[in-house]
Order: structure tokens, then C-alpha cells, then sequence
């Protein structure tokens, strides 16, 4: 029987697994569903939404899948069952999302047990959720909820817009809070230890395999941890540079719309 050298693949969705165009590619699917006929553990680690993650699992066939999600707020299996959740605590959420920022630059969101909130139309956030459909709900935050809020996160034009915010943020909360960056123009706020890697650490303690045997990609510094703490970290060639700064043992791959996390995967494994 061959020895595999991993057990689990696990992928960061934008800017690593998806296309540049933000969908899953025709050889991305065939190469997960090969390995998962090796009965190699598919783990997506996103921080999308899983409602929005779901609809990108129906265009592969795989039935085991995990869904790591809001940055590791909340794992589900492909069935939609609830495997691991962790939320903000009400009262912080609701005064996170009331904080003032700047609104000429910034927009403001959430995604918690209802839905997807903004406090603003933006249409061009479409183009990340062509696939699913999911979509926000303009709302006045002043007026809303702290329930069941996986994460807070602000959008701005530029990192410079966001970073006087990031500054606020944890120097109010950061000792209650994980505060990361999806992507540079997107800043993040998760309850106390929420991580990919914390959530990935919950999914593999039921399996018979560790960290150490699962290899992992990323591109954003929400990726920082999950990256470091498995037993192999792949940044990918297009990634945020404060990513690579962070993490300069690890190897860097192809680009997200050359579909190289595909390619990588093929060689490693020896896919035909």
C-alpha cells in the first residue's frame, strides 16, 4: 500500500485555491477529488462565510470535506453539520461594530448566525460570491445585535485607511479579541484564540493523524498560524508581503490563477 505523505490537504479559498477569478478551477476539482479517492482528509480554511463555502463544495465531489470558516470561528463537515464554534462574545461585538472609523474609507461587516451584515451598499464585494449568490443586508449597526457574531471585519480602500483603526481596535480589545488581516485591504475581528490553526487542531483531534501530517496554503496573514503549526506551510507567489516577512521558512509556490496549489499537489502526491 503507498505511504502517503500527508493525510490532509488543507487550502485557504481567495488568493490560493480559487482562480482569479474567485471560483474553483476545472483542474483544482479533478486534483481534490483524486486525493480524495487516496482517502486524504480535504479541509477548505477560509474567512468566508460556510453558507457562501458550501455552494463552492457542490462543484466537487467529495463527500468527507471540511469547512474551516470566518477564519476559524466556526468548522462544519460537508453536510452542513457543526463541528467547532466560537463566537464573539455579544456585548464585544456589539460595541465593535459601533465603534467610530472612517466612513469615506471604510465599510463596515459581519457575518454571524443570520446572516451577512454592512453598513453600506457596496455591489463590487459581488464579484468574490458569484458562485454561491450569498450575499448582505444593509443595516444600522447602532440598531443591530452581538449575536452569534463570528466575526467583525472592516474593508477599506487601502491598508494606510485601515491601519489608525487596527490601532483602536487593539488597544480597546486586543487583549479579548484575535485581530488579523484577511487580505491587505481587510482587517478582522474574531473572539480570543480564533484561528485556522486553533479550528484545524479541533478537526484533526478526532482523526488519527496530527498537524504535523497535514500541508497547508495560504496567502493572507489570517494564514500566519494554520501555516507555522502544520507539517508543511506552502505560501503561495502571490501572497501579502507581510506574510512572507512573517514567514520566511516557508516555501513559496505559484501563483492563485496559475491554479499552482493544483500542480503543487499533483507533484507532491504523484498524481497522474
Amino acid at each position: 500500500m503507498q505511504t502517503l505523505p500527508f493525510r490532509a490537504v488543507v487550502s485557504d479559498l481567495d488568493g490560493t485555491l480559487l482562480n482569479a477569478n474567485h471560483v474553483i478551477g476545472e483542474f483544482t476539482i479533478e486534483t481534490l477529488e483524486k486525493l480524495a479517492k487516496k482517502n486524504v482528509d480535504i479541509i477548505l480554511a477560509t474567512g468566508r462565510n460556510h453558507t457562501d463555502v458550501a455552494s463552492i463544495l457542490t462543484k466537487v465531489n467529495i463527500e468527507k470535506a471540511v469547512m474551516i470558516t470566518s477564519n476559524g470561528a466556526r468548522a462544519h463537515d460537508a453536510q452542513g453539520n457543526l463541528l467547532y464554534s466560537n463566537s464573539l462574545p455579544e456585548e464585544i461585538a456589539f460595541e465593535i461594530m459601533n465603534m467610530p472609523f472612517d466612513t469615506q474609507n471604510i465599510c463596515l461587516n459581519s457575518y454571524q448566525d443570520d446572516g451577512w451584515f454592512i453598513n453600506v451598499d457596496v455591489p463590487q464585494l459581488a464579484k468574490y460570491h458569484k458562485d454561491s449568490g450569498y450575499t448582505y443586508q444593509v443595516i444600522n449597526f447602532a440598531q443591530h445585535h452581538g449575536r452569534g457574531t463570528e466575526k467583525v471585519f472592516f474593508i477599506g480602500k487601502s491598508l494606510q485607511h485601515l491601519q489608525p483603526l487596527e490601532k483602536e481596535l487593539r488597544a480597546k480589545f486586543g487583549d479579548v479579541t484575535s485581530i488579523t488581516y484577511s487580505t491587505p485591504m481587510c482587517l478582522e475581528v474574531m473572539n480570543k484564540n480564533v484561528s485556522k490553526a486553533t479550528a484545524l487542531a479541533q478537526v484533526v483531534s478526532s482523526r488519527d493523524y496530527g498537524l504535523a501530517q497535514c500541508i497547508a496554503f495560504g496567502d493572507g496573514m489570517n494564514d500566519v498560524e494554520m501555516l507555522s503549526e502544520v507539517g508543511k506551510g506552502c505560501v503561495m507567489g502571490n501572497a501579502d508581503p507581510r506574510l512572507v516577512a512573517s514567514c520566511p521558512q516557508l516555501e513559496q509556490i505559484g501563483l492563485n490563477a496559475h491554479e499552482s496549489v493544483a500542480s503543487y499537489l499533483r507533484a507532491t502526491f504523484g498524481l497522474i
